[in-house]
């Protein structure tokens, strides 16, 4: 290919990337062509992605990967790439879709795509060896009965989880059980702590709640994941164990509404 044909190849996806956006995930879907250039977190996820991707295996071969709230789907192409046998992203923006699959075809990752969200990972009907769950949780009303979904009906093994995280980064030894009259550990900062958010949090009113560390960790432990790995401050490796008695989603009951 010719010096021009291959710049004006460039300036064509350049253009198309430009329709498709604004994009939350920067993605160089052509060397020298960037999907958000100008990101106000800098070239990410491609900033935070290098801080753990050595705690994901290197070889996926054989294995199915499902990316949960997929967005421009950065995650899902780096799957595929290090040889994931199938790889689904689900999203329920169209938005993100319709980005997702232009960088998969620009990659050339063949990378299976849904409108659907987490609520929804039951009608999947299967379970997948890697499940990515990478901040979604924040946008959720409803962010423990996902964490209790996923395990359900679509983590096998590994799940890679990322959430924002606010307030304190330690974490207080919490006892199994308190007596009814000490609220005292509620005060501690390093007591497992969900932020409520009621209007907007950086200018998004779809971030609804912001864990802090102990509140991640203590989440993902009740829904039935072992934390095996903490490579970066928002990343968690986990594997899928038991869930604790008592844990499980709760369905809402069929039938109209009265």
């Amino acid at each position: 290919m010719s010096r021009r044909s291959m710049l004006d190849d460039a300036e064509a996806l350049r253009r198309r990337a430009a329709e498709l956006g604004p994009w939350f995930h920067n993605i160089e879907i052509a060397p020298g062509v960037w999907t958000a250039p100008d990101h106000f977190l800098g070239d990410y996820p491609n900033v935070k992605w290098r801080r753990f991707a050595d705690a994901i295996p290197r070889d996926l071969s054989g294995l199915s990967v499902l990316d949960i709230g997929c967005n421009g789907g950065f995650y899902a192409i780096e799957m595929k790439r290090r040889g994931a046998a199938r790889v689904v992203g689900l999203d329920s923006d169209p938005d993100y879709l319709a980005q997702a699959r232009f960088a998969a075809e620009a990659a050339g990752c063949d990378i299976e795509l849904r409108q659907m969200s987490v609520y929804d990972v039951g009608a999947l009907g299967e379970r997948f060896d890697v499940v990515l769950f990478m901040g979604v949780l924040y946008h959720l009303r409803h962010p423990l009965l996902a964490l209790d979904l996923i395990h359900a009906h679509a983590a096998r093994d590994l799940l890679v989880f990322q959430s924002m995280q606010r307030g304190a980064a330690e974490i207080a030894p919490v006892r199994p059980d308190y007596d009814f009259r000490d609220a005292a550990p509620f005060d501690d900062p390093g007591w497992p702590r969900l932020h409520f958010v009621e209007h907007a949090y950086a200018h998004d009113w779809t971030n609804w709640w912001v864990p802090n560390r102990a509140c991640a960790e203590a989440m993902l432990r009740s829904a039935g994941f072992a934390v095996a790995a903490h490579p970066e401050e928002e990343v968690y490796i986990c594997r899928r164990v038991e869930a604790p008695r008592g844990a499980g989603p709760v369905y809402p009951a069929g039938g109209a509404a009265r």
